[in-house]
């Protein structure tokens, strides 16, 4: 009897299996035929190429956006789902209780009000286009026979798009690249916890590999005078040291991109390069597309659920982006009646907070609700700063941070123009650069940037007084630009571009500038460039920064008498070190794991000095380089541990043992002087289910594999998780020998065969063209 019940259980299983398979697979798109959309003004067509990269042809600008949300809806509809509602704070409809905490943190930012706000704001033309979209991806939604397999797996039908959803998409992306707040947190601790030189000494703005383009080369914050006795008073911590809380990789949502002058090219063209290295999953963030309406043919990588062609081209000017890394967040610190703690301190006197009631929606739980607080400057964060309440001041929530002037590139025709274009467009802040097909290149800053009055946005303070605040945005025309340097090129990854004479404080925590100087390095000297010489310029892994651990390592060894087994084979794997961080580099991973224990260890007194005012500080600075080399090179006394007497030479030798063994015990059949990069650095990308349901792996995931490149400090930004989203080399007027790359394919459908056709390129590093003329499918496109 039991092997019967087992047995139809079984025979239940697979006839429910193949059910919901063979559900998945009638859920597939077509690629040729006709679709019909309401409110679509003109009959068009969609070309699509052997990797289902569409063509759009339409004849006018919203036709032609209108079938770009249909598109989208079509093949990353989950995706879209999915970037709304964690925008929105409402995941938790969707996966239950997991999912409140993080619902709850992002009602705070208040996003579904602050969408609808920008979208009344939207001047009209851009209103316009946002309302085609949407109703494209609605006539999807609409007719969709069967939605795609996750909809399916979760039994959800999602509701319609709205306009404030593509809001909600811009303000995810704004939010993960710019959006945080550990810079001020950090350092407010820091400036609780250390005197004001050490503070000053430890938080740097530029680094030996400083590559500026506008403002002079002198940097606004940086000493480099030790403050020996300062961090010779810092209390020793007689416990363990403290682990993971100096991260000296940081890595930060960042991007490489250059331009070459004609001057530089083998016929005159200007050629642009760009990889925007984000968080890596499945599906990919981008999603290809070409559209052609009226006079206007523009083309490149777009983001699910907003109408824009964020970087690429038009048939006379290209772009890239790479993130400012700029200081966008100010964390107010709010100063509480001790009589009555519902009001708060302002110039015009104690004023109460403004209350509101969130509730969050859990499936298969009861609703919870939440209240927030508001104030006049913004919201009331979650998490107090140094026992005090904080209002986030960000300038996502402001009024027009926000639009789509992105869609007004289709008509750029020169590089001061696109300038002009992209100085007056909303959006997450980012560096530009631009080529048009005259041979002339052009840098400068796309977003709206906080105008401080009376501080510089580095520490949270009171504004209760009226004497600090933001005074709207830094206008357009004051935004930084370079056009047609004599060095025929400029290069920007996220580093410091500014010098101190520029007016205005963008920034203050810089990425490392060795990837803008590596570029550059590569590109100086270099005439007759084409796309190919670019591309390789983007798989570049080579390491200069570790050069000087190496050389530290190797020096602290070399007159070592008795060396033991451990210290013996880590100087074999030093010495084998080819420079690089690629798959067969020997000695890679120890030097990476070194510099990072270096890290730990030098600056052990100062985490320790600053977790005693919060236990979860973290030392994140990205110009942490600077201070780390001064102190390694110049070694003064009081600096170290009390367990190391002031002796470097034997911290150094110590650190060189425990970052082998750690590797030892991480790869136990493998010496250190026969372990490569790519057996220590593989690269994972996961579909969202796969991460809570492991065994959709195969069926969802990209194979793992191993990488040349690393996480920080190399050209090639390659990471577990982490590393170029795309990569692209575009000249203006010569679309037929771009090159494009990124991970996955067009398709977010698991069963299409578009799901994963673009991995391989990517991963190997493969030059596929980014437009072909081989169009394998058409779909006509009707107006109901």
């Amino acid at each position: 009897m039991i092997r019967t019940v087992s047995l139809s259980l079984l025979l239940l299983a697979i006839v429910a299996a193949s059910i919901t398979v063979g559900l998945m697979l009638a859920s597939l798109p077509a690629e040729d035929g006709e679709i019909t959309l309401p409110r679509l003004v003109t009959r068009g067509n969609v070309q699509s190429d052997a990797l289902g990269v569409p063509s759009i042809t339409a004849d006018n600008r919203k036709d032609a956006f209108h079938t770009l949300g249909y598109l989208h809806a079509r093949d990353r509809l989950f995706q879209m789902e999915l970037m709304r509602r964690k925008s929105a704070g409402r995941l938790a409809e969707l996966f239950g209780t997991s999912a409140v905490k993080l619902d709850s943190k992002q009602r705070i930012y208040q996003m579904s009000r602050i969408a609808r706000n920008i979208v009344n704001d939207l001047p009209a033309g851009q209103l316009q286009v946002l309302q085609a979209y949407v109703e494209g991806v609605n006539a999807y939604i609409e007719q969709a026979r069967i939605l795609p397999p996750e909809f399916l797996i979760l039994r959800h039908h999602p509701e319609p798009w709205r306009a404030e959803d593509s809001i909600l998409v811009v303000l995810g992306m704004f939010q993960t690249l710019n959006g945080q707040e550990q810079d001020e947190r950090m350092v407010s601790v820091m400036e609780r916890a250390l005197p004001a030189d050490l503070l000053t000494f430890l938080t740097p703005d530029t680094d030996s590999y400083a590559t500026v383009l506008v403002g002079g080369a002198a940097s606004r914050r940086f000493s480099q005078t030790i403050p020996v006795q300062a961090l010779a008073a810092l209390p020793d911590d007689a416990g363990p040291l403290a682990s993971n809380r100096v991260d000296a990789e940081n890595i930060v949502a960042g991007s490489n991109n250059w331009v070459a002058a004609g001057s530089k090219t083998a016929d005159g063209r200007a050629i642009v390069a760009n990889d925007m290295h984000l968080g890596l999953s499945v599906p990919n963030t981008w999603y290809r597309a070409e559209l052609k309406y009226q006079e206007h043919h523009i083309f490149g990588v777009t983001l699910p659920g907003v109408p824009a062609v964020v970087v690429g081209a038009n048939e006379d000017v290209a772009w890239g982006f790479t993130n400012v890394t700029a200081d966008l967040v100010d964390l107010i610190r709010l100063e509480i009646n001790p009589e009555n703690p519902d009001t708060y301190r302002t110039k015009q006197g104690w004023r109460e907070f403004d209350r509101h009631t969130e509730t969050i929606h859990v499936k298969n739980a009861p609703d919870i609700e939440i209240t927030l607080q508001d104030t006049m400057w913004g919201p009331v964060s979650d998490q107090p700063l140094l026992g005090q309440p904080v209002v986030i001041k960000w300038t996502a929530l402001e009024r027009h941070a926000v639009d789509l002037g992105l869609l007004d590139m289709d008509g750029a025709q020169t590089a001061e123009q696109a300038m002009s274009v992209m100085n007056h467009t909303g959006g997450p802040p980012q560096n530009v650069v631009l080529a048009d097909r005259e041979g002339h290149i052009g840098w400068t800053y796309m977003g709206r940037f906080p105008k401080r009055i009376g501080f510089e946005g580095l520490v949270s303070r009171s504004w209760a007084d009226d004497s600090l605040g933001w005074q709207g945005y830094i206008p357009p025309e004051e935004l930084p630009r370079l056009l047609d340097p004599a060095e025929g090129f400029i290069v920007t990854a996220n580093n410091r571009t500014l010098g101190s004479e520029y007016p205005h404080v963008i920034a203050h925590n810089w990425a490392l500038g060795y990837r803008a100087f590596r570029i550059a390095e590569l590109l100086r000297g270099r005439q007759g460039l084409t796309e190919q010489d670019l591309l390789a310029i983007q798989l570049d892994s080579r390491s200069a920064v570790l050069d000087f651990y190496q050389q530290l390592a190797l020096d602290s060894l070399r007159d070592l008498k008795d060396k033991d087994t451990d210290l013996q084979e880590a100087e074999r794997a030093l010495q084998a070190w080819d420079g690089s961080m690629k798959t067969n580099s020997i000695g890679a991973a120890l030097l990476a794991e070194f510099r990072s224990r270096l890290a730990q260890e030098v600056f052990a007194k100062v985490v320790a000095a600053c977790r005693a005012h919060d236990p979860d500080f973290r030392y994140a600075w990205r110009e942490m380089e600077t201070p780390l080399r001064l102190l390694l090179t110049q070694r003064p006394q009081g600096v170290l541990r009390a367990r190391y007497h002031g002796n470097w030479q034997q911290m150094i030798l110590d650190t060189i043992r425990q970052s082998a063994q750690e590797l030892h015990q991480q790869y136990p059949q493998t010496s250190l002087a026969q372990l490569t990069w790519g057996q220590t650095h593989s690269v994972a990308l996961q579909h969202p289910f796969s991460k809570v349901a492991s065994f959709l792996s195969k069926v969802l995931d990209m194979p793992t594999f191993a990488s040349d490149g690393c996480a920080s400090v190399c050209v090639k930004v390659m990471g577990s998780g982490h590393g170029a989203s795309e990569r692209l080399v575009l000249s203006p007027g010569h679309p037929e020998n771009g090159i494009f790359q990124m991970p996955g394919g067009q398709s977010g459908h698991p069963f299409s065969q578009h799901y994963r056709d673009q991995q391989l390129f990517w991963q190997n590093g493969i030059a596929a063209p980014l437009q072909t003329n081989a169009k394998l499918h058409s779909l006509s496109v009707l107006p109901q």
